[in-house]
C-alpha cells in the first residue's frame, strides 16, 4: 500500500507540474512578445535595433518567469488535478483511500519546489538580466548616461556630469517624475577644469525641470574655494528624463542585499523610502503568498470533479489569481497611504485566503 501511494504522489506532481509548466510557458512567451512589441516603437532611437529588443528580451525573461509564477502555479495546479479529475483518475485515487490532503500535498510539494526556485532565480539570474538588459538600452539609446554597478548612475550634458546614488519614478501616470538621490553634479569649464562640485540630497524632474533640494556647492578659484548652501535651486538642464528613466533603480528588480543597502541609506539620510520598502516585504511573503494561494485553490479542483470541466477550472484559477493580486496591491497602496505597517499589507490578504480555503476544505470532507 506504501509503495502504490508512493506512485500515485510521483503521477500528481508529474501532471500538475506538465500543466504548470504549459501555463507558465504561455504566460511567460506572451509578456516576452508584449514586452518586444512595446519596444519595437524605440527602434532607430540611437543605435537600438532590432538584435538588441531581442537581446533586452531575452535577459528580462528570468525576472517574467518570477513575476508570473504565482498565477501560473494556481492555473496549472488546478489544471494538472482538473485532467485526473476528466480522466476519472482522481476518483479512483480517492477510492483507494488517499486523502484529499495527500493529493493536495504531492501537489503542493511541486509548486514548493518551484517556489524555490524562482526564490534563488530572484537573488541570481533575476537582478543580473535585468541590469545587463537596462545597461544595453541605455548605452545604446544615449553615450551621456551610464548605469555602472556600485558607484550608481552616471549622466553628461555638456560639461557637466552627474552622479545619482539612488534613482527611481514617483507618482504615476501623469504625475509620474524622476528622482533621483544622494546626487553629484561636476562642473568644468572648457579647458577640462573643475569648476564647481555640488551635493543635492535630491534631483526632481517634474513639468519639463530639474530641481535641486538641499544643496552645497563649492565653488573653486584660482587660490580660493567659495562654498554655499541653498535649500533649493533650477537646474537648467536638458538632461532626457525619459532616457534617464531607463537607469534608475527599479526596487522589485534588486537582490535583498541591495535592497538591504538602499533602505539603509534612505532611512538615514531621512528620504522617502517606500518604494524600496515595498519590494523588501514583498520579496519576503513571495513564497509564502505563492503557496498559500495555490492551496487556496486546491479545493476547488475536488469541487469540479462532476460539474465543470476546463473551462470552469480556468475561470477560478484566474479569478483567484487577480483577485489576490487586486486585493494586495489595494492593502499596499493603502498601507503607503496611512503608513500602517507594511506587512500586514502582505501577509494578510494571503493569510485570510488561505484560512476561508481550509474552512471550505474541511467543510467538504
Amino acid at each position: 500500500m506504501r509503495a502504490r501511494f508512493g506512485l500515485a504522489d510521483r503521477m500528481i506532481a508529474t501532471r500538475v507540474l506538465v500543466a504548470l509548466a504549459a501555463v507558465w510557458f504561455v504566460l511567460v512567451a506572451f509578456d516576452a512578445l508584449t514586452a518586444l512589441m512595446g519596444e519595437l516603437t524605440d527602434v532607430g532611437e540611437g543605435d537600438y535595433g532590432f538584435s538588441q529588443v531581442l537581446l533586452y528580451t531575452l535577459y528580462t525573461l528570468p525576472r517574467r518567469a518570477y513575476t508570473l509564477f504565482p498565477t501560473a502555479a494556481v492555473i496549472g495546479s488546478l489544471l494538472g488535478l482538473g485532467a485526473l479529475a476528466a480522466s476519472s483518475e482522481l476518483t479512483a485515487l480517492r477510492a483507494v483511500g488517499l486523502s484529499r490532503v495527500r493529493i493536495s500535498a504531492a501537489a503542493a510539494v511541486v509548486v514548493g519546489l518551484l517556489t524555490l526556485a524562482m526564490v534563488l532565480v530572484a537573488e541570481t539570474a533575476g537582478p543580473a538580466g535585468e541590469q545587463q538588459a537596462q545597461t544595453m538600452v541605455i548605452e545604446a539609446k544615449s553615450s551621456d548616461i551610464k548605469n555602472l554597478s556600485g558607484s550608481g548612475l552616471w549622466a553628461r550634458e555638456g560639461d557637466t556630469f552627474l552622479n545619482a546614488r539612488q534613482g527611481s519614478v514617483v507618482g504615476r501616470g501623469a504625475d509620474a517624475a524622476i528622482e533621483l538621490s544622494g546626487v553629484t553634479l561636476f562642473e568644468f569649464d572648457p579647458d577640462g577644469r573643475l569648476g564647481s562640485i555640488a551635493l543635492a540630497q535630491k534631483a526632481l524632474h517634474r513639468g519639463g525641470t530639474w530641481e535641486l533640494r538641499d544643496v552645497r556647492r563649492s565653488r573653486f578659484g584660482l587660490r580660493e574655494v567659495v562654498s554655499e548652501q541653498v535649500p533649493e535651486e533650477r537646474w537648467a538642464s536638458r538632461l532626457n528624463p525619459d532616457v534617464l528613466q531607463l537607469g534608475v533603480t527599479r526596487p522589485r528588480y534588486l537582490r535583498m542585499a541591495e535592497l538591504n543597502n538602499s533602505l539603509d541609506y534612505l532611512e538615514r539620510n531621512q528620504l522617502d523610502a517606500s518604494d524600496f520598502l515595498s519590494a523588501y516585504w514583498a520579496r519576503i511573503f513571495y513564497p509564502f503568498s505563492t503557496i498559500a494561494l495555490c492551496l487556496a485553490a486546491l479545493p476547488f479542483a475536488f469541487g469540479t470533479l462532476r460539474s465543470g470541466g476546463f473551462g470552469k477550472r480556468l475561470f477560478i484559477g484566474i479569478v483567484l489569481g487577480v483577485g489576490m493580486f487586486t486585493v494586495q496591491t489595494l492593502a499596499v497602496n493603502l498601507s503607503q497611504v496611512y503608513h500602517f505597517d507594511m506587512r500586514l499589507a502582505y501577509g494578510l490578504p494571503p493569510l485570510l485566503l488561505a484560512l476561508a480555503s481550509w474552512l471550505h476544505f474541511r467543510r467538504r470532507q
